[in-house]
């Protein structure tokens, strides 16, 4: 087991979203309008759904906003059609950006993004600029003190798929190629625990270490993107305490 280091920069950022909760059940509603859209509103056979919806109940989303985002996706009573875009980007100290969206409106979403690393002293990349630093994983974490079986439940993630479980006092981290990740997700819904996160996510291969200046001005940087209405995921490579 390697500890949890290794995805402290996704859960920081968790973390930190929990105090803004209209915001988060918006960005949710979208998640869950793709997903319904993409596989349908049965969330047994639709592995998307499923994920969406343990994260809009790791979010303390209510049902009531839950069930009205599938019905609107599933009538299409919003008439929004959003659609999935990815921008790379440098900021200070030469660390590198994947940022995740999800938008009606591309113009207005590149414009905002871009003003964001503008005004912090970075700037948009092209497609390809620096996708090639992260690997793309699959990740499944749950509440350490729900797993009441834990070599059992280890098994069953190997098994299936899982390349390393990461234990710390208070979670488990399940990581995995994304090709096996569908069939992992599924095999560890037999525990009956919802994972607190459960997604593709973007892992930096060499993390980079700032000084402490440029790291204030990369989590203000972090913490405006989340701001913007459209940004969904975002993911860098700079370790930050």
């Amino acid at each position: 087991m390697a500890g949890h280091s290794k995805w402290k920069n996704i859960q920081h950022r968790k973390g930190a979203q929990d105090v803004r909760r209209s915001k988060i059940f918006s960005k949710i509603s979208r998640e869950l309008a793709v997903a319904v859209r993409l596989g349908g509103e049965d969330a047994d056979s639709n592995p998307r759904l499923r994920l969406v919806l343990a994260k809009a109940r790791a979010a303390n989303m209510p049902s009531d906003n839950i069930n009205r985002a599938i019905k609107k996706a599933a009538g299409e009573q919003d008439g929004s059609n959003y659609s999935e875009k990815i921008y790379e980007a440098f900021a200070t100290a030469g660390s590198a950006f994947i940022v995740q969206c999800l938008t009606d409106n591309t113009n207005r979403t590149v414009g905002e993004v871009r003003h964001v690393f503008t005004r912090h002293g970075g700037n948009l990349g092209n497609d390809g600029a620096v996708a090639w630093m992260f690997e793309r994983v699959g990740l499944l974490v749950y509440p350490r003190r729900e797993i009441k079986d834990y070599d059992k439940f280890v098994d069953a993630a190997v098994e299936h798929g899982a390349d390393d479980v990461e234990e710390a006092a208070d979670r488990l981290a399940v990581s995995c190629d994304p090709k096996t990740f569908a069939a992992l997700q599924q095999a560890l819904e037999n525990f009956n625990v919802p994972p607190q996160l459960g997604a593709l996510v973007y892992v930096a291969k060499d993390p980079i270490t700032v000084s402490t200046a440029q790291a204030e001005t990369i989590t203000k940087l972090v913490a405006q993107l989340e701001d913007l209405d459209d940004v969904q995921e975002i993911y860098h490579n700079v370790n930050l305490s």
